[in-house]
């Protein structure tokens, strides 16, 4: 049928289809800038149910709803750096914390003053006296704590900006009021103000900057003032679909959302989205120069690129999908988040992409436009040779790249994922809540924090509180009290009572989690009190737990998944398992090399127990895509042309495209290096890092070289293989 049969059938579709895609974006568009609105970002709410931490939790809320204050300290450390602080230096400091607590937000939320561990119910020592109780012993430090009732505190609306903008006003006061001096605000407080910055404004500018990359990545790919536009907007239709679903799911309590999902989601669903749309453009270019009606030529592409997009999101979302095997809810609730991001992107691929680039034709690729009849570019340009080369000597090119891959993968030797604390999650160790805990340790002074709560049976209080008291790290063991007009009593809700603890300070999390199970040993001991450890300490040991039993449970599960979407795809037994064993190869070595950056490039402490198996999830499922990508081709080429020629024909035609979605993908995921955390450093420099491995190495050199060693064998038990 000639093109001009065509256009009005055609046409009329593909413009209805990008006309809906408009409307669809305005409606579901603002919704991504609310998601923050709907996010939960507390260990504990993501813990498993049966965890002695949601235990805990459980009979903890007894004593919020009875009104008694729990405690969440804010901590000022004045360090003089030039001599001692004196007596002479009370009435300064009197006029600073008068100045402090007159906070509007402070005024409403206090609990109570505290003077290094004495209590002050008049809100400050009423005698130069009492000063001493605040100086450290060499009269360096002077250290006190404004305690707020936590209840009222994280309950009330718009919390994180409430804790943020009361840390800004204390630091404000607190700026080197003296002469050779330096204020801190730090304790619970100015660490939890820290997260709230790491992810306010998440929205805009992980969004902004991951466009930003893409865009320039877009421009240098394709060296056209037009073209690049549109794989971007797809990639935006995608993204407003993927959170207006996520929003109402969230909104309503189906799924969990945290930030750290929803930076995920903004970098997975782009770059998916752009490879695809790489992918698709690409075949169209390929059948324009081999037929004169575009909308043929459409037809052809959308055909043969379809299976492999379908096929590399199918894999994506299983291995989500396979977080929801999870025993932490933060893991699981990611799962579905990322499955309806890549849902959103195979669909908008799909349909507006073809139809917008149907509606523009030929022209789009101006000014390299791809006439019919002329030459297919690819066959003699780098790839050409690079396929060429491969396959004129694929045993040395397969056996070199395997030692390669093996070198980078014995440093996984050196990674440490045995978990963070809270001081160490952070990537900023200058921010000034951070430098104040060091503060406080440098001059032996008592960390400001309480680190876990123990909930039990109220008649065992002193027995308990012994018990803790001598537990290994243990610095502070102190029951909850409640101020009555004969003084303070235990409070006791429910024939309840509770226990704060505080650890003294490490700079490694394993040593804080061996203090969580010392603890929980030492209270056990006390029949009858049915005691239990919560709290944020506490929370982070079960998480870390949890996280080694899924690394353990989900894994498998999700290579045999893959394995049995492969064979569905490529009709093959052979050729899956031998794509799986490459890119786990290329997952050990990205781990590998990432373990030496880490260490001893950017130094971080360590890495979260959830790492391994959120870049296994990320590698192993992205990774894939691009064999697929390859492979599909080569089946494609090797039913015409044989495997031999087939394999180099694929590889020729498909190096230049999967090479430029490797480098997208990898460049949206190293933009999460953009929040502040140690975690989604770690996890945008290894999938972005691997990406590139798997892209540049194990697709490009290894899986051809394997596959011309094995030849047309490798489509066994398929007719291909005879």
């Amino acid at each position: 049928m000639s093109e001009a049969k065509r256009r009005p059938k055609f046409f009329v579709i593909a413009l209805l289809v990008v006309i809906a895609w408009f409307g669809i974006g305005g409606f579901t568009g603002p919704l991504s800038g609310q998601l923050s609105d709907v996010q939960t970002n507390s260990n504990a709410e993501f813990l498993p149910e049966n965890s002695e931490t949601t235990a805990a939790s459980v009979k903890l809320e007894k004593f919020a709803s009875s009104g008694a204050a729990e405690i969440v300290p804010m901590t000022i450390v004045f360090e003089r750096t030039n001599g001692t602080f004196t007596a002479d230096d009370y009435p300064t400091f009197e006029g600073i914390i008068q100045e402090i607590i007159a906070i509007d937000e402070i005024e409403e939320y206090l609990a109570y003053v505290e003077v290094n561990g004495v209590q002050v119910p008049n809100v400050f020592p009423g005698s130069p006296e009492q000063f001493a109780l605040a100086t450290s012993a060499d009269g360096e430090a002077f250290v006190l704590n404004i305690n707020l009732d936590a209840n009222k505190l994280l309950n009330s609306q718009g919390s994180f900006q409430v804790i943020g903008g009361i840390v800004d006003d204390v630091q404000t006061i607190v700026d080197e009021p003296f002469a050779d001096s330096s204020g801190y605000v730090t304790g619970a407080i100015g660490i939890f103000s820290e997260f709230a910055k790491a992810f306010a404004g998440i929205d805009e500018r992980l969004l902004f900057t991951t466009l930003i990359v893409v865009t320039i990545i877009l421009i240098v790919v394709y060296r056209s003032p037009i073209l690049w536009i549109i794989p971007l907007i797809s990639a935006i239709f995608s993204l407003s679909a993927a959170s207006g679903l996520v929003y109402y799911l969230a909104l309503n309590d189906i799924i969990k959302l945290n930030g750290q999902s929803q930076g995920i989601l903004f970098v997975l669903v782009i770059g998916a989205a752009t490879d695809y749309a790489l992918l698709l453009i690409s075949r169209y270019r390929e059948e324009l120069r081999h037929d004169d009606n575009k909308y043929h030529a459409m037809t052809v592409a959308w055909k043969g690129s379809w299976e492999p997009i379908a096929a590399s999101a199918g894999t994506v979302i299983a291995g989500l999908l396979c977080l929801q095997l999870s025993e932490l809810r933060s893991n699981a609730g990611l799962g579905p988040v990322g499955a309806l991001g890549i849902a959103a992107s195979l669909v908008v691929s799909l349909t507006f992409l073809p139809a917008v680039l149907v509606l523009l034709g030929r022209k789009v690729f101006w000014p390299f436009v791809p006439h019919f009849g002329s030459e297919v570019a690819e066959i003699r340009g780098i790839w050409g040779r690079v396929a060429r080369f491969v396959g004129r000597k694929p045993r040395g090119s397969w056996i070199v790249s395997t030692l390669v891959l093996l070198a980078m993968a014995f440093g996984l030797t050196q990674l440490k994922a045995e978990g963070v604390s809270d001081v160490e999650v952070f990537t900023n160790q200058e921010a000034k809540p951070l430098v104040g805990l060091r503060v406080l340790e440098k001059h032996n002074l008592v960390p400001p924090s309480i680190d876990a709560t123990i909930v039990l049976n109220a008649e065992y209080v002193e027995e308990v509180t012994s018990a803790a008291s001598s537990s290994e790290g243990v610095v502070a063991a102190t029951a909850r009290t409640t101020f009555t007009d004969a003084g303070p009593i235990t409070t006791v809700v429910d024939g309840l009572s509770a226990i704060d603890i505080t650890f003294k300070a490490v700079e490694e999390s394993s040593k804080q989690q061996l203090f969580i199970e010392e603890l929980r040993n030492s209270v056990r001991e006390v029949d009858g009190a049915e005691a239990l450890v919560g709290g944020s300490a506490a929370a982070n040991y079960d998480v870390q737990q949890s996280s080694r039993r899924d690394r353990v449970v989900i894994i498998p599960i999700i290579l045999v998944v893959i394995t049995l979407i492969l064979m569905l795809l490529l009709r093959s037994i052979l050729a899956p398992i031998m794509l799986l064993a490459t890119v786990v190869l290329s997952f050990g070595a990205a781990l590998g090399a990432s373990a030496y950056v880490f260490n001893y490039i950017f130094d971080f402490p360590g890495a979260d127990s959830s790492f391994p198996l959120f870049a296994f999830v990320f590698l192993v499922a992205l990774g894939i895509d691009y064999n697929i990508f390859l492979m599909t081709r080569v089946r494609e080429e090797s039913i015409k042309l044989g495997t031999k020629e087939g394999v180099i024909k694929a590889l020729a035609v498909t190096g230049g495209v999967i090479t430029s979605a490797g480098v997208v993908l990898a460049a949206t995921f190293a933009v999460l290096g953009v929040l502040p955390l140690v975690f989604l450093a770690q996890l945008g420099f290894a999938v972005a890092f691997g990406v590139l491995l798997d892209t540049l190495l194990v697709r490009s050199v290894l899986v051809p070289a394997l596959s011309l060693e094995i030849g047309k064998k490798i489509w066994w038990p398929s007719k291909l293989a005879k």
